[in-house]
């Protein structure tokens, strides 16, 4: 029998948390502290050392023996420098020590990472600064127990070079600006509103050895060439079915990681396509969501080495089956409990509800472009548009019940009723009548309203939440600006906040859309609607740099404009890289192992006929000869397209950087690999199994 979990003692005990802090730290200090934490003052300079000495002696009394800053440059994955506890040696001896001053501030080498040209190569210095609103923690593993400072990460100038600055900013920005649509209905409580996150992390897991012997999960962590086996996800049994004891055996211990680190891990099912999984948490702050998000990835990848196997967070690791996103879910919540996305049972009178959405549904329109950009990355290129995931075109799904709201307010100028959801009757008697809610769900909407938070689909399974959630943030910021603005200055608020709802509505409306976002009709209708369609991450990359996203961002000082030009940079460079090593590891493949198989079988083929033939020379050798034409002409197909993407490739990489480089990889390379893989892929169905140098689909995907 297994060792009986107590999730209650288990959780949290390797966090820095609240508990911890009242317990260690004098009153006036903590006190100071969670001022800093809950009104987002200042940092007190002078608590620093104590808090340094108590985070270090409750660290060590657990096995640590380093810290680290743990931060989150603009790779998309977390850094950190792990430094000891010991001071200098003195007579032979050393004493463990810790200072305020090593816990706020570190020194990375800033030039070593992605900065757009923010940091030129000379330019060394940056810094790690501590943020004091996300805790620290303990992680175990191999090396020994380190403590983690989460951190911010900036430049010598002050420039962010990270994604948690530009969140923290814009969790600024929407506090302050929803405070004053709080304090216009009447609400003299709320001190504070943050933006709350539940983050589902969807991933794969394919057996260790057989993930070895592809070089293409190795280097891109996805399949380049293969095969659909006999059987993909089209029975639609894999999705919540019962889970292999394998797989479970792997989720428990992920569970116990994530709980021992305050992750609230909370639900966890097999997803749609074979081998696919999903785990979701239980909602907290987006700043806290971020940090605990990163930890579930490094977790969900570190303990599947432990069971054998390999975790894939690539948005499209398989090539007809599903791919794997990230389902952002947000809201907005007071620190007096207030959810400003809460439409009540009658919301056609909620008026406070009614003009938070309006302002949401104008956000997201203005600002469709922004909000696609925050989800780009090269994996989601391949599964934006899928029938996994929502279309390239953002939407907003509302529902039924709201949707009719709407229209009562457009078309009257009145909502006299919110339709209700009655009773769910199954027919069976023994079975209890349910609830049954006023609304359907929409699998199919980048930007769906699923009760009292907006589920932003388009992220991808491996990328940050951070942007995302400083994008969400900051143009809802700006909405609310805009209808406060309007509205403090209104004689009569309350038929100057009717107007207003209306007026909004009437003029944004067009991003609604509660229908299929997968139907070919949509992508006619969208466009006739005048909503953008960017269909790939080079095609998104622009929107950072537009006046619009300028003056959205600088007004709000998320972002200057200097910073937005470095990041549309990184990401020019990182499209180009990661095309680049796809590329190339394809044509490695192909014509390391590929072609030589494929040259072997038809030595064989050939070999065979000869034979037969000099046996019985009347024996029918068509087959033979078939698989040898069908074969050779494939070969040959695959020969051209080889050269042909190494000269693709080479003219890329000669290209001149940035935006210039990435459109030759989008435009050239691309359509050069895929005109290599579909050879190789018919080849695969051919040649003897036995001689095929590497795993199949049905192998990866079926034997976990």
């Amino acid at each position: 029998m297994s060792e009986v979990l107590n999730v209650s003692e288990m959780f949290g005990k390797n966090v820095f948390n609240d508990a911890v802090m009242k317990d260690r730290l004098p009153k006036n200090v903590y006190k100071k502290l969670k001022k800093t934490i809950e009104d987002g003052a200042e940092l007190d300079p002078s608590i620093a050392d104590v808090v340094a000495h108590a985070m270090k002696d409750w660290a060590i009394e657990r096995g640590a023996t380093h810290y680290t800053h743990w931060f989150q440059p603009l790779t998309g994955v977390t850094a950190e420098k792990h430094d000891s506890f010991i001071s200098a040696p003195n007579d032979g001896k050393v004493i463990m020590e810790f200072s305020g001053k090593e816990l706020i501030k570190g020194e990375p080498d800033a030039s070593s990472f992605p900065s757009g040209g923010l940091r030129a190569t000379f330019e060394a210095r940056g810094y790690t600064v501590w943020d004091c609103s996300s805790p620290a923690f303990l992680r175990e593993d191999a090396i020994g127990v380190t403590l983690c400072i989460p951190t911010s990460f900036c430049s010598y100038k002050g420039e962010s070079l990270d994604k948690k600055t530009p969140l923290l900013r814009s969790m600024q920005a929407v506090n302050e600006q929803a405070l004053r649509i709080l304090r216009l209905f009447g609400n003299t409580t709320a001190k504070r509103v943050a933006p709350s996150v539940g983050a589902e992390q969807e991933y794969f897991l394919v057996d260790r050895e057989k993930y070895l012997q592809r070089k293409d999960l190795i280097y891109t962590g996805r399949t380049l060439f293969g095969a659909m086996p006999p059987k993909g996800q089209e029975l639609e049994d894999h999705y919540f079915g019962a889970i292999r004891e394998r797989i479970g055996s792997y989720m428990n211990d992920v569970n116990k990681e994530l709980w021992k680190l305050g992750v609230p891990a909370k639900t966890q099912h097999n997803e749609v396509a074979p081998a696919q999984h999903e785990l979701a948490p239980i909602y907290e702050g987006v700043n806290q969501a971020v940090d605990h998000n990163q930890i579930v990835m490094e977790t969900l990848k570190k303990v599947a080495g432990r069971h054998g196997m390999a975790c894939l967070l690539h948005e499209k690791p398989f090539a007809g089956v599903n791919g794997s996103g990230k389902h952002n879910n947000w809201s907005l919540t007071a620190d007096d409990g207030t959810n400003l996305l809460n439409p009540g049972d009658t919301p056609h009178e909620n008026i406070q509800f009614l003009l938070v959405l309006a302002c949401i549904i104008k956000a997201v329109d203005v600002h469709a472009d922004l909000l696609r950009e925050s989800a780009a990355d090269v994996g989601n290129d391949h599964r934006l548009g899928a029938n996994e995931a929502p279309p390239a075109i953002i939407s907003i799904f509302l529902g039924e019940q709201l949707e009719d709201v709407i229209d009562q307010l457009c078309s009257t100028g009145e909502a006299t009723h919110s339709k209700k959801g009655g009773t769910l009757k199954t027919g069976v008697d023994i079975l209890p009548d349910l609830d049954k809610d006023a609304t359907d769900r929409n699998r199919t909407s980048p930007f769906a309203f699923t009760g009292n938070k907006f589920e932003f689909r388009m992220v991808g399974s491996s990328d940050s939440i951070a942007s995302p959630n400083a994008v969400l943030n900051t143009i809802v910021a700006e909405a609310f600006k805009e209808a406060a603005d309007k509205l403090e200055k209104a004689g009569d608020f309350d038929m100057a906040v009717h107007d207003l709802i209306k007026e909004t509505l009437s003029a944004h409306r067009r991003i609604i859309f509660n229908g299929n976002g997968y139907a070919d009709e949509w992508v006619v209708e969208a466009e006739q609607r005048g909503l953008p369609n960017i269909r790939s991450m080079v095609d998104a990359i622009p929107a950072l740099t537009t006046d619009k996203a300028v003056k959205l961002f600088e007004e709000f000082c998320v972002f200057t404009r200097a910073e937005l030009e470095s990041r549309a940079e990184v990401e020019y460079e990182n499209y180009s890289k990661a095309i680049n090593i796809e590329a190339r590891t394809m044509y490695d493949m192909a014509s390391k192992s590929i072609i030589p198989a494929v040259i072997k079988y038809t030595t064989g083929l050939a070999a065979s006929i000869t034979a037969v033939k000099s046996a019985c020379p009347d024996a029918d050798v068509s087959t033979q000869t078939e698989l040898l034409l069908e074969t050779s002409d494939l070969l040959s197909e695959t020969k051209t397209a080889l050269s042909r993407l190494a000269e693709m490739t080479e003219k890329a990489a000669a290209a001149e950087g940035g935006k210039t480089q990435a459109l030759v990889y989008h435009q050239d390379v691309v359509p050069a690999m895929a005109a290599l893989r579909a050879p190789v892929d018919q080849l695969e169905m051919i040649v003897d199994k036995e001689l095929w140098p590497m795993p199949s689909y049905g192998d990866l995907i079926f034997e976990v």
